[in-house]
């Protein structure tokens, strides 16, 4: 992939790069230390892990133009996990969640991760928004909700009985920057984001106003104190090995939505430059940087859709725009770590708010009643669980929605029908037409794929003509997919038929489903010579069968 992103490389192409690189940095300043302290860690631990994870993902990734880093789909199980584990819990989490990633891309799983349905992964998304608004209740309003207001229900009740505890200037300055990046022209915002400008503000604020000193407005300075102005030396924490096996489903959890969220980018990204990228490359580079990272302090990452989008609309064409990203952070943690404690937590805080807004067009749920209802109940189910419940019941249970949505679409498109020439549709290899089915001969097509979910349609289409035929011709030619208990059922159907005297003779069966009735040793046991490439071939056996039944 590298090779292939520098194939003429030019100095044109350099200097985009640059821009781009220096451009998507200044986006990633503020929302890196946002996501940190939403993460529940030092602010400084947001730079680091877009400073170190995004420059593993950029060289080991198999997207050139993403720009890799802390992101909102983390913050809430980054922070869960390091308040019932602590630090070295969360260390080994994010281990396990890289080994995770690396494990899936040498599966080839990255295409399966793709074909999680369209409802299940915008619930997600939607639900993990209104999370990270939730969150940011107490910074936003300067409301002390304590530790209990982890939960958004206890947090919104919360908000109820403590109005009048609204800290008036932060909630104005709240505003006011939340004000400011959401109307940012959109072409300044190509120069200057609006995150950026939010920031910016802020800080002026705070140094001409003193609203820490003067008005009581909190900033990371006096939150956590001095910022660490240099990249922390590697660190292998003491690890509690009991806790390994419970930290094994949160690790799942991240390693997951890392995934769908670095795929998603990356297919965002293949639009806007017409490459393609390669998935299964791209959750190993991803798993790389995140089993990179926690040795560095850093938590979580994985492809960021708006910062990736801005650097390719700002002209990034290679992974140089990342490492310019990364390296243009570095400075700013090497040489302006002084100015970083002045930036007020409700300006952090109005940059959270309005990246959660943007990570999803809210007007979606208006198209919900347009939907097919089983789309419509899933995308519900798992956005009710992913705000009401832990985000790792809800990526559990999403997923598995998510299979049976797969399961009832090819059920609904497979079906099996006794063929005749009054409702053929083939061409003419494959036609009943102008052909003549002998008697005792029954023909069934099936449609779609053989599997677990309409195997026992082959049962219900036998019990309906009431009498066994002599020969059971099978069209197999439209089953395009076969699992294995699709086999099963058609192995426990040739026993009954057998039982009965009946034989079964298979037509143009696809490769797929051939192999895996080859391979189990199905086909030898039902005789080679039972398995024909065509209908009139199929039938020229059936008569073969007959002439010998009754010759016997």
């Amino acid at each position: 992939m590298l090779r292939a992103a520098f194939r003429d490389y030019t100095f044109d192409r350099f200097r985009r790069d640059l821009v781009a690189g220096v451009t998507v940095a200044t986006l990633a300043l503020p929302l890196s230390m946002a996501f940190a302290i939403a993460s529940g860690v030092r602010p400084e631990q947001g730079l680091v892990t877009s400073i170190l994870c995004g420059a593993v993902a950029a060289l080991a990734g198999g997207s050139p133009v993403q720009i890799s880093g802390p992101t909102g789909a983390f913050a809430l199980v980054t922070a869960s996990t390091l308040a019932a584990h602590g630090a070295d819990g969360l260390f080994v989490c994010t281990l396990l969640a890289g080994l995770a990633l690396c494990l899936m891309g040498l599966l080839r799983a990255g295409a399966v991760v793709r074909f999680i349905p369209y409802p299940v992964t915008r619930a997600f998304t939607k639900g993990i928004a209104v999370l990270i608004l939730g969150s940011q209740i107490a910074p936003f309003l300067g409301l002390p909700l304590g530790e209990s207001g982890t939960d958004i229900v206890d947090r919104l009740r919360q908000l109820a009985t403590n109005l009048d505890a609204v800290h008036g200037p932060t909630a104005l300055l709240g505003v006011a920057c939340t004000a400011l990046i959401g109307l940012w022209p959109a072409r300044l915002a190509r120069v200057v984001p609006g995150a950026m400008a939010g920031l910016v503000l802020a800080v002026l604020a705070e140094q001409l106003l003193g609203l820490q000193r003067e008005h009581g407005i909190a900033t990371i300075g006096s939150t956590f104190g001095a910022f660490a102005s240099t990249l922390p030396a590697p660190h292998v924490p003491h690890v509690d090995w009991s806790e390994v096996p419970q930290l094994v489903q949160p690790a799942l959890t991240i390693a997951l939505l890392a995934a769908m969220q670095a795929l998603m980018c990356a297919s965002v990204t293949d639009g806007l430059t017409d490459r393609r990228h390669h998935s299964n490359r791209e959750l190993v580079g991803q798993g790389v940087a995140n089993l990179v990272g926690p040795f560095f302090g850093a938590i979580p990452s994985t492809g960021a859709v708006a910062r990736s989008v801005a650097s390719v609309r700002a002209g990034a064409s290679s992974p140089v725009a990342a490492l310019v990203h990364c390296g243009a952070l570095l400075l700013v943690l090497l040489l302006a770590a002084a100015l970083l404690p002045r930036v007020p937590l409700a300006a952090l805080s109005a940059v959270l708010v309005v990246s959660a807004y943007r990570m999803v067009p809210w007007s979606e749920f208006r198209r919900l009643a347009h939907w097919p209802l089983a789309d419509t109940v899933v995308f519900l189910a798992t956005f009710a669980l992913t705000i009401f419940t832990t985000l790792t019941l809800a990526v559990e249970v999403g997923v598995v929605l998510a299979a049976l949505l797969v399961v009832k679409r090819l059920a609904d498109t497979s079906r099996i029908s006794v063929g005749d020439a009054d409702s053929e549709t083939e061409g003419p290899q494959h036609s009943l037409v102008g052909r003549d089915v002998p008697e005792g001969v029954v023909v069934f097509r099936v449609f779609g794929a053989l599997f677990f979910g309409v195997a026992d349609r082959l049962d219900e289409e036998l019990e309906r003509m009431g009498r066994a035929p002599r020969v059971l011709v099978l069209r197999l030619r439209k089953v395009l997919a076969m699992d294995a208990t699709g086999l099963h059922a058609l192995e426990d159907l040739h026993a009954r038929l057998v039982r009965q005297g009946t034989h079964l003779v298979l037509s143009a069966p696809h490769a797929q489903p051939l192999a895996v009735m080859t391979n189990s040793g199905f086909i030898e046991r039902l005789g080679p010579e039972n398995v024909q490439p065509n209908i009139a071939a199929a039938l020229d056996r059936a008569r073969a069968i007959l002439a010998t039944m009754k010759a016997s």
